[in-house]
C-alpha cells in the first residue's frame, strides 16, 4: 500500500486522530470489554432514556410555516414534526446554527401575498 492509500480506508480520507485509532487497531492494542453484552446493553438504555420524547405540546403555527417545514422536511426525507422538534432541541441546546437555505415554496407564496398591496378597487 502507498502512503496516499495508508491515508484512506473504504476512499475515505482519515484525519490524524482517526488514523492513530486506526492503526492502534491495526496493532492489537483494543481488548473487548468483559461481558460486551451487558455493557451494549446498558448503553442502549441510557441512549433510549436520553432520548425518550415523554412531553406532549400543542401549539398554533401560521399554516404557511407548516407547509415551509413540511416542504423542508421533505427535502431531508424526515417527518415535519421530527424537523420541528429538532429545531427546538438545537436552539435550546445552543446549537442552533443559521445557514443559508432557499425559500420553501410555501413560504415564498406567503411572502408574495404580504407585498403585494391590497386593493379594494379591484
Amino acid at each position: 500500500m502507498t502512503e496516499d492509500e495508508d491515508d484512506k480506508v473504504f476512499n475515505v480520507e482519515l484525519d490524524e486522530e482517526e488514523r492513530e485509532l486506526l492503526e492502534s487497531y491495526e496493532r492489537g492494542e483494543w481488548v473487548p470489554v468483559p461481558n460486551m453484552e451487558a455493557e451494549i446493553a446498558r448503553y442502549q438504555e441510557a441512549a433510549r432514556n436520553f432520548f425518550r420524547k415523554d412531553r406532549r405540546v400543542n401549539i398554533r403555527l401560521a399554516n404557511r410555516d407548516i407547509l415551509a417545514l413540511q416542504e423542508m422536511a421533505l427535502e431531508d426525507g424526515i417527518p415535519y414534526q421530527t424537523l420541528m422538534s429538532s429545531i427546538l432541541h438545537k436552539y435550546v441546546t445552543g446549537r442552533l446554527v443559521e445557514r443559508p437555505r432557499k425559500t420553501p415554496r410555501a413560504m415564498e407564496h406567503a411572502l408574495r401575498e404580504t407585498d403585494e398591496p391590497y386593493d379594494a378597487a379591484e
